[in-house]
């Protein structure tokens, strides 16, 4: 073995996390994850420059095994240095991956930004919508490895705008998924503002430079097209500048609703009221503003049972000095913030969040907290003191009983080492049962950090597939009974920030050789219960008993 190949596979080994029952470790470099971020700063300080890209989690083959695809910027007119498009690579099964962007055809050029992952037409593959400052595109898994632009055909194209993160979810609950278009301000090259620090240098404006964009609602026809429904759906909103959505059932109805962050403006909460409209009980359910009344700069968002009271849970990434929002829901339709007394907002209140997902990183049936930090000007700490330009992420272990503690310096040699992050997402790229971690810089490269859990916990893992309900069961929810309670997850696209995760459920199991009881809510309305499963990973469809996978 050359000294080269012995390091790397010394690199990738993973490293005892002393006390914490599992190790992240990163194997980028032994994966082949070659890919390095073009936000095509040249010094004009565009606001977009600072915001991207985004990252997920997808099976797009179907052989069972997690792909990766990694979204890209581009040069701007005119100053054109070299090429940069998405990146697709397809897992093979044995720790590595290969580029497969070309022969995908997804080697487009466009000023990328996020992605949402979901199969929009029912035919079992995986699509895939890409946000940008510009056109977005839709992409047609053709079930062949192989994908084809159908933005116009799906009556998507013709618009432009600053899009940030997507969601896909049947808000109708007809089994088709409608899509949800997150846009940040009204911004384009030619009415570019310029902002300064000392009044001679440019630096990159605040969102408040500029005037706020509506968000998108598009509405799945069922025949491969959508339909524009923003305007009378209710949120139809200029004022909003936003960057994260996740999908939560906010009221308990069945029924998906939205919750959306803004930058330096409200945050929106958009209940479902079950006729094709929305109606935004931000304010009404504490989520719109800080506790001292203070719009803050949301950045991105998670949902998740934290504390197995079957009711979600959402966390919400800030600028740095506002603290990272952890809410949790009470029974009369309002939040509290328990991000103080928590643990979670005193060790954010330095950093400046964007992708965040909720995961079970050690397996013990508890859902902790990953958020993915960096600044968003390199002059950070001339600006602020102690704050810096990359910045360390956070993972925080919840215990249980309300309290999180950062463990990111003891959770893997390297993997506190300060970056310039924003898109984050889990998935279990290795099959082992845990869940791996996906993270993209701005201006620099993507981190594969695989999870080695080392405690002896185990896992039982769902992949849902609805037959009356939308084919990715985006929606569902389910719910597993063990001595120590009850465990509940939600099949969900979009979440994090520009990011999107694996749709695959994993519940953590501890010790326990099995779940007494599993029960799924589709959202078509059927309720299927089934009795006892042993940790490991099943096939569950809509109607039909799970079937453990070999």
């Amino acid at each position: 073995m050359r000294r080269r190949d012995f390091l790397l596979a010394a690199a990738s080994l993973p490293v005892r996390a002393a006390g914490l029952g599992f190790a992240l470790t990163d194997v980028t470099a032994r994966a082949g994850i070659r890919f390095e971020h073009n936000s095509g700063a040249f010094g004009a300080k565009y606001l977009p420059e600072t915001m991207g890209p985004g990252c997920a989690f997808l099976d797009y083959d179907g052989d069972g095994w997690l792909d990766i695809l990694l979204v890209n910027g581009m040069d701007w007119p005119g100053h054109k240095r070299r090429r940069s498009t998405l990146q697709l690579y397809r897992n093979n099964r044995n720790g590595t991956f290969t580029d497969v962007t070309e022969q995908a055809g997804l080697a487009v050029e466009m000023y990328g930004m996020g992605v949402a992952v979901a199969d929009y037409n029912n035919d079992g593959f995986p699509d895939v919508l890409v946000t940008a400052v510009g056109q977005n595109r839709l992409f047609q898994n053709t079930g062949k490895g192989h994908f084809i632009d159908v933005t116009e055909k799906a009556g998507l194209g013709g618009r432009t705008a600053f899009s940030m993160s997507a969601v896909w979810f049947d808000f109708d609950r007809d089994g088709h998924l409608d899509l949800f278009v997150c846009n940040y301000v009204k911004w384009a090259p030619e009415h570019d503002v310029f902002c300064s620090v000392d009044g001679k240098r440019k630096s990159y404006c605040t969102p408040e430079a500029y005037h706020g964009a509506t968000c998108w609602l598009f509405h799945n026809r069922g025949n491969g097209t959508f339909e524009d429904v923003t305007a009378h759906s209710g949120v139809f909103d200029t004022s909003s500048k936003s960057l994260g959505v996740a999908m939560l059932d906010y009221d308990r109805d069945g029924w998906p609703d939205l919750l959306v962050t803004n930058d330096t403006q409200p945050n929106k909460l958009y209940r479902n009221r079950h006729d094709g409209t929305f109606e935004d009980v931000a304010v009404h359910a504490d989520v719109a503003f800080s506790e001292d009344g203070r719009a803050r700069a949301g950045m991105g968002i998670d949902s998740g049972d934290i504390d197995r009271s079957g009711v979600q849970s959402i966390a919400i990434t800030n600028f740095d000095g506002e603290m990272m929002a952890l809410y949790r829901p009470g029974a009369d339709g309002v939040y509290k913030d328990i991000a103080f007394s928590s643990g979670v907002g005193p060790a954010s209140l330095n950093s400046l969040g964007f992708g965040c997902v909720f995961f079970d990183a050690d397996l013990d049936g508890n859902l902790d907290l990953f958020a993915a930090n960096g600044h968003i000007d390199e002059t950070a700490r001339n600006m602020r003191g102690k704050i810096g330009y990359a910045q360390a992420p956070q993972l925080f272990l919840n215990n249980g009983r309300g309290v999180f503690r950062d463990v990111a310096r003891q959770a893997g040699e390297g993997f506190a080492t300060p970056k310039v992050a924003r898109g984050a997402a889990c998935g279990d790229f290795d099959n082992d049962g845990d869940l791996d971690l996906l993270v993209t810089t701005n201006q620099g490269p993507a981190y594969l950090y695989r999870n080695d859990v080392t405690n002896g916990n185990r896992s039982l893992r769902l992949h849902l597939r609805g037959t009356k309900s939308n084919r990715d069961a985006i929606g569902a929810v389910a719910r597993i009974s063990t001595p120590e309670g009850t465990e509940s997850r939600v099949v969900k696209s979009g979440s994090s920030y520009l990011s999107q995760s694996e749709l695959a459920l994993t519940f953590g199991l501890g010790r326990r050789q099995r779940a007494e009881r599993l029960i799924v809510e589709w959202p078509s309305g059927r309720v299927d219960e089934h009795g006892p499963l042993a940790a490991g990973v099943y096939q569950c469809e809509e109607g039909s008993k799970p079937v453990q996978s070999k």
